[in-house]
């Protein structure tokens, strides 16, 4: 049975990424979205915290054993402080991770040192495709053996720091499964599109990538010729962006519930009113349901349990509901000041409304 007392290295973890999210990533959140630019400063100091070094073995240039859970505690406090900031920081874990899960001891090898143990780089990861039905399990882009190499082709949408990449990890259907392919900067065949603009997350430097016919060598494909399992990574990226949307529907509730007790009109403070009073109550209600339902799964992800993946989607489907939900709500609390673009609430809408098609660009 776990505990909800966190442990002293998990407590430690907690604090730090706490002091950052609130003395770093909330205070440049703001101009971050309206230059819609990172400063490359803030993107090294959160790396500096070391949530996925701590994820790594030694043998692998990190200090520490991947905890699914330790790593949504340290999730859930970086987004409240600024959820594009916080998926800047875990970019290089879209590569990492899925190594760490499924790779080879040679690929592992290979990769990993040189991004662990080195400043921040732009290693990342391609899943999302552009269609209204996507389904990572029934993927557009494909890979067809050729030889002694793999052929690639489809497009991708949402790759995050994809013009700067060293390498990818990019998801295709081989054989009718999802498998993942390590693509290298200098492909040919690969080339990066223009910035994305989008609703939200204007500070996160997100492309589409196209794959003309890209040839892969063999032993680039995750987990080498046999291939790997993909329901891993897909309930780590689950497990992930229900974490990230606790954290930011977090920040909603706390900034709207302060507002409403500091708001006085007509002779009363308006989280007296009933109507606030109820909207903020079942807001943290949902909030901390799905929170207690993702640590969970996290949990069952840590020991190895089978259903972690149908708890993972769980997670994530109420996630994305409540995000919804609280964000939307936050707005609402705030009137006409909700919809000014000084008050973060605005933003953290915009944000949470993203969750639901933002698979895959989080995983812990």
């Amino acid at each position: 049975m776990y505990s909800f007392e966190p442990t002293e290295e998990q407590q430690m973890l907690i604090d730090v990424a706490k002091r950052y999210a609130e003395n770093d990533l909330r205070p440049a959140a703001h101009e971050a979205e309206e230059s819609r630019e990172l400063p490359q400063k803030l993107i090294e100091k959160g790396w500096e915290l070391g949530v996925l070094q701590a994820s790594v073995p030694e043998d692998f240039g990190g200090f520490g054993e991947r905890s699914v859970l330790t790593n949504v505690l340290a999730a859930e406090e970086l987004a409240w402080g600024d959820l594009a900031g916080t998926l800047a920081v875990m970019t290089p874990g879209l590569f990492v991770t899925p190594l760490l899960l499924c790779g080879t001891d040679a690929q592992k090898e290979k990769y990993l040192p040189d991004v662990v143990e080195a400043e921040w780089q732009p290693y990342t990861a391609a899943l999302v495709e552009y269609r209204y039905d996507f389904d990572p399990e029934d993927l557009d882009t494909t890979a067809v053996r050729d030889g002694d190499f793999y052929v690639l082709t489809g497009e991708k949408r949402y790759v995050p720091f994809a013009d700067q990449a060293e390498a990818m990890v990019v998801y295709a259907k081989l054989d009718g499964k999802t498998q993942g392919f390590i693509v290298t900067k200098d492909a040919a065949g690969l080339s990066i599109g223009e910035k994305e603009k989008l609703m939200g997350l204007n500070a996160l430097p997100l492309f589409a990538v196209k794959f003309d016919q890209v040839k892969i060598p063999l032993e680039n494909r995750l987990g080498g010729e046999d291939g790997h399992n993909f329901a891993p990574i897909l309930a780590a990226s689950q497990i992930s962006l229900a974490a990230l949307a606790v954290g930011l529907a977090k920040a909603s509730f706390e900034y709207s519930r302060d507002y409403a007790k500091e708001r006085f009109v007509l002779g009363s403070y308006i989280a007296q009113k009933q109507s606030i009073a109820f909207m903020l109550a079942e807001m943290a209600t949902e909030i901390e349901a799905i929170r207690l339902l993702n640590w969970e799964a996290a949990w069952q992800l840590d020991q190895g349990d089978p259903e972690a993946y149908h708890s993972a989607y769980l997670a994530y489907q109420g996630a994305v509901d409540m995000v919804l939900m609280v964000t939307d709500r936050g707005v609402q609390i705030l009137g006409g000041h909700g919809y000014i673009r000084e008050h973060p609430v605005e933003l953290w809408y915009r944000n949470g409304r993203g969750i639901a098609t933002l698979t895959g660009l989080a995983i812990v």
